[in-house]
């Protein structure tokens, strides 16, 4: 069984303020050490399922968070960013069983998270076909693209409960939830216990989860934080500025839209 995992920072147990997931603070230190905690026992899950190659895709910021020398000797692991649209999945082809996701967090503009965001700061919302988006919901359509199943994904409660609308039967640890600006979180001990027999539930006896539900046609619709940076993703190929800040793109193949985000936004 071959694993693939993508692994964000902002729904880390514990995890409040931006920067405790920025390298330049003091504090990120302690919460990459407890990404990387959780990582490993996603690893350690899927190894007791079954899995016999695991493909780890660092996936937050610089994309160089995790602490290599804590990973068990069964994990490769993708560092640093390619270009590649795929972005936050870069790494993952049709040869891999399932994909699971960690450390993740709600969409822009959701209160479950108080580090809850888009991609990037400067977005408002994505939203595709009608339905705001996370990261989530992109990264499941592009696993979706591969004929990968999503079957696990540990971040906060509002994030749990949007990735079981987008993929029933997934497998979720709801390691923290959002107040305003503060939360409320398992500890880190805790989490790395509920991710491993989580991890291990949801690739037992069958692979849970499953892909998320395709489109003939794609609408995707960027709004971002100011009037600057919608003008300048306009000039995208096919890209139409349809209001102040927003850029709207049209599609029939997702990997369409995958491209048009690493253009526009990153």
């Amino acid at each position: 069984m071959k694993i693939f995992i993508s692994a964000d920072i902002e729904g880390t147990a514990g995890i409040t303020e931006p920067g405790e997931g920025n390298r330049e603070r003091p504090e990120y230190a302690e919460f990459r050490a407890y990404m990387t905690d959780e990582v490993v026992a996603a690893c350690e899950g899927a190894k007791a399922a079954g899995a016999t190659d695991i493909l780890v895709k660092d996936a937050h910021a610089s994309a160089r968070n995790l602490i290599l020398s804590k990973l068990p000797d069964y994990v490769s692991i993708v560092r640093g960013w390619s270009g590649h649209p795929d972005l936050m999945m870069f790494g993952l082809d049709d040869s891999f069983d399932a994909a699971l996701y960690t450390g993740y967090h709600d969409r822009a503009g959701a209160d479950s998270n108080p580090l809850a965001h888009t991609l990037t700061g400067r977005i408002q919302r994505i939203v595709l076909n009608g339905a705001e988006a996370s990261e989530f919901t992109l990264n499941a359509l592009c696993a979706a693209r591969y004929g990968v199943r999503s079957a696990f994904l540990s971040g906060d409660r509002g994030m749990c409960a949007a990735a079981a609308a987008l993929v029933p039967g997934i497998v979720t640890v709801a390691t923290s939830e959002g107040f305003g600006p503060a939360s409320r979180s398992m500890s880190p001990a805790r989490s790395v216990v509920a991710i491993r027999e989580g991890v291990e539930a949801a690739l037992s006896n069958g692979i849970r989860g499953g892909i998320p539900a395709g489109a003939a046609e794609w609408d995707l619709r960027i709004e971002f934080a100011t009037p600057t940076d919608a003008y300048r993703g306009s000039w995208y190929p096919g890209a139409e500025h349809v209001a102040d800040r927003m850029v709207q793109f049209r599609a029939t193949d997702f990997f369409e839209i995958q491209r048009a985000i690493r253009f526009i936004v990153m």
